[in-house]
């Protein structure tokens, strides 16, 4: 009973959350809804028994991306815009909620049936969430992670080629013309 109350409430905040982080106007106030709904997210995985899963949501999500977000907003120093509802927004508005009418449907219908893992109950609890999610990692998914690795450096990469210096220009249009000054 306590569960499906803690899960009632992170359902409602997070749809709060997410619907604030599209609408605020001010891109602080959206980075501030953004990390609420992160922790919310969280907050399903620590309702899942997935305690690991929950602190890396924390760590990565919240705390690197979220700082990356808004370091890149103080960077281009965007000024607010005044929105206002627009039809296309009331289009979009029914789109989204048929599609997830939808989604919902299938999810009604589907018996969530999978093909079972290797990785059992008892073996999580035998060896540890941490321990058992390194093993399937670097066992079955392997290739994936070391391609997830490469995109990683190439993001670096481009990031540093990016934030590297320009040479100063030579001098502008109109300083030639006027020759050596005296």
């Amino acid at each position: 009973m306590i569960q499906q109350i803690f899960f009632y409430y992170l359902a409602v905040a997070s749809i709060a959350s997410a619907v604030l982080t599209v609408g605020l106007r001010n891109p602080v106030h959206c980075g501030l809804a953004l990390l609420s709904l992160l922790f919310h997210i969280a907050g399903f995985f620590i309702l899942l028994n997935a305690e690991f899963i929950a602190a890396v949501q924390i760590i990565v999500y919240a705390g690197a991306i979220l700082v990356l977000y808004l370091f890149v907003l103080m960077l281009l120093n965007l000024k607010t815009e005044e929105r206002f509802l627009h039809r296309r927004y009331a289009f979009l508005l029914f789109f989204s909620l048929l599609v997830a009418g939808q989604a919902f449907l299938l999810l009604l219908r589907s018996p969530f049936a999978g093909k079972p893992g290797d990785v059992t109950p008892e073996k999580v609890t035998a060896f540890g969430h941490s321990h058992t999610i390194g093993i399937v990692l670097f066992n079955e998914y392997f290739l994936p992670f070391e391609i997830i690795g490469v995109f990683l450096l190439g993001a670096i990469i481009g990031a540093i080629v990016l934030a590297k210096d320009r040479p100063p220009e030579a001098g502008k249009a109109g300083d030639e013309m006027k020759g050596p000054s005296r």
